[in-house]
């Protein structure tokens, strides 16, 4: 009896042993630890968090206006919350209906253009729904209103919309055929390697990008490689800062251009 309870026992350390390996050696395959170099880094203002919301289009759509703003020597940190407030009302005046909190970065823009913005700081990630929507922007000792706000941030026409798909017909704007696109925004069609020279071209002479694949919205603010020379794209993430890399996330080229749906970048970083 001895014996056999012994057997088991060392069997069950055994099995455990090996169980724990294979958790281990699975948990270093879905996040390996790499070195980056950064070939370009652009600023960025701090890491914001979305919490259990679906506005990372909202998120990265603002912060690239937001790292626009700092490389022209100027600041501003912009209220995703504000922006949430306001998709209700412009789902209403489109639809009739409020639909969904998903959209993308082309919508973040219509709606600033209509409802305007406010500064972060007075509505921020956890903002309640008891705390007021402000109806003035305080600034450099001046009052304005969101709109008047959003305007001085973020012109009209200022960026432009651009994807690729290979089915429809290159330079010349199409409805993205995505659910996210309820407003059927038109976005002009380049072909890939067109669309990534420009992206990349961008970010060499300073200026970010919003990227947008099917489930997810990041801005994009430098490229790097790792110790293998692989290389990656460098998007600051809106899932706060407890995240790997304090809330950056690399993004081998290959998955940023295999999942890509929509970029977005300001006209003169396109014509650089």
């Amino acid at each position: 009896m001895m014996k056999t309870r012994w057997n088991k026992t060392v069997a069950l350390s055994i099995t455990l042993t090996l169980t724990l390996s294979i958790v281990l050696s699975g948990c270093r395959r879905q996040q390996p630890q790499h070195t980056f170099t950064h070939k370009v880094l652009l600023p960025i203002t701090p890491i914001k968090d979305q919490g259990k919301t679906e506005l990372c289009w909202a998120y990265a759509m603002l912060a690239t206006i937001e790292t626009e703003h700092m490389l022209r020597g100027d600041s501003v940190n912009l209220s995703a919350v504000y922006v949430g407030r306001m998709l209700k009302n412009y789902q209403i005046s489109i639809l009739n209906s409020q639909l969904t909190q998903r959209a993308m970065g082309q919508t973040l823009l219509n709606i600033i253009q209509r409802y305007g913005i406010v500064g972060y700081d007075v509505l921020p990630d956890d903002a309640t729904s008891d705390l007021p929507t402000p109806k003035w922007v305080y600034m450099l000792g001046a009052r304005y209103t969101p709109l008047e706000f959003a305007h001085s941030v973020c012109a009209p026409d200022e960026y432009l919309s651009l994807t690729c798909f290979p089915d429809s017909q290159y330079y010349k704007a199409i409805d993205v055929p995505v659910p996210d696109n309820w407003e059927h925004n038109q976005l002009m069609n380049l072909p890939m390697d067109t669309l990534r020279r420009h992206v990349d071209h961008a970010l060499r002479h300073r200026h970010p990008v919003c990227w947008e694949s099917r489930g997810h919205a990041m801005e994009v603010v430098g490229m790097a490689y790792d110790e293998n020379h692989k290389a990656y794209y460098v998007m600051k993430n809106s899932w706060g800062t407890r995240q790997p890399n304090g809330g950056l996330v690399y993004m081998s080229v290959i998955n940023m251009w295999r999942d890509m749906i929509a970029i977005y970048m300001t006209k003169e970083a396109y014509e650089i």
